[in-house]
Formats: structure tokens, sequence, C-alpha cells
């Protein structure tokens, strides 16, 4: 009988980050501070309406266009499968064209360490964080912000909207 292989745990990533904390669906998250280019209300939102795509991308509620982009809002509840929340607050990010339906923003802190996602994580949740951290005692999960619409997803809304509207995105 061969012995049982032990394994560590991945050591906790000890770089300090400000993160914007939030709240959806009663659950406390994270975020770089650094991918959040805008908070704001829900005012110029308008409602997504493409065709199927709109079908095929249900997490999608809103569009905002800013300075010739348009932006697609995901409804953060809808996509981290989490009971139905009343969106107040959008986090338009930067450097890609989504912004972030969420019920509120609480605070931006530094957190010290990035610890590893446990083994329990195991299907689509491994990609939507990028790992977990300690705020005033309590574990928060800290969202990857590439994680709301992948590639593909993106690749369909341009599509769509070029076709729809002649409109390009970034």
């Amino acid at each position: 009988m061969k012995p049982l292989k032990q394994t560590r745990s991945q050591p906790p990533q000890a770089a300090r980050e400000d993160v914007i904390v939030f709240a959806v669906g009663g659950f406390k998250l994270a975020i770089a501070a650094s991918v959040v280019k805008e908070i704001r209300g829900m005012e110029d939102l308008h409602a997504f309406a493409l065709g199927g795509i709109s079908a095929q991308i249900s997490k999608l509620k809103y569009t905002l266009e800013r300075n010739g982009t348009t932006y697609f809002v995901v409804d953060a509840a809808q996509h981290f499968l989490l009971p139905e929340s009343h969106g107040a607050r959008v986090m338009v990010l930067r450097n890609v064209p989504t912004g972030v339906l969420v019920d509120s923003t609480d605070r931006i802190m530094e957190i010290s360490s990035l610890h590893a996602l446990p083994r329990a994580f195991t299907h689509e949740e491994r990609g939507w964080y990028r790992g977990l951290a300690v705020v005033n005692g309590a574990v928060v999960p800290v969202v990857n912000h590439n994680a709301f619409l992948n590639k593909t997803e993106l690749e369909i809304l341009r599509a769509g909207l070029e076709r729809v509207r002649g409109v390009v995105t970034v």
C-alpha cells in the first residue's frame, strides 16, 4: 500500500491590493479597485434587447453608452447564480466593455493577501473568483473581472451590434 501523498494548500499571495467591497443578494464580494473605472447609479441605462442574443446571454440586463463605447451591463446575481436581488449601482469596468449591476458598494479597502480557492470550488465558480480575502474578520471572494463576459460572449455582442445598429464597440 502506498502512503497517502500529502498536499499543502498554496500560501496566500502577499501583494497588497485595494479592493472595492460590494453586495449582491445579501452576499459580500470584492473586486480589484484598479479594474473599476466608475461606480454609478441606474440613470442612462437602456434595457438590453438584441434579438436572439438576449435569450442566449440572459444575465445581460442593460447597455450603457459612454463616449462612443457600448458597455454591456451584467446582472451580478444572475452571473453568480444567487437569489434575485435589487441592483441599484453599476460598476463600469476598465479596459472591457462591461458593467456589473450590484445591490450596493460598501467601501474601498486594502487587502494584504489573496488566498487560493479551496478545492470545493470545482465548476464555473473557479473562473468567477481570483481567490479569497479576509475582510473585517469575514472571508470574501475576490471576483475575476474578466469572467463577467467571456471572449465568445463579447464577440457575439459586438457582431450583433454591428449587424443591427452599425455600432462598433471597443
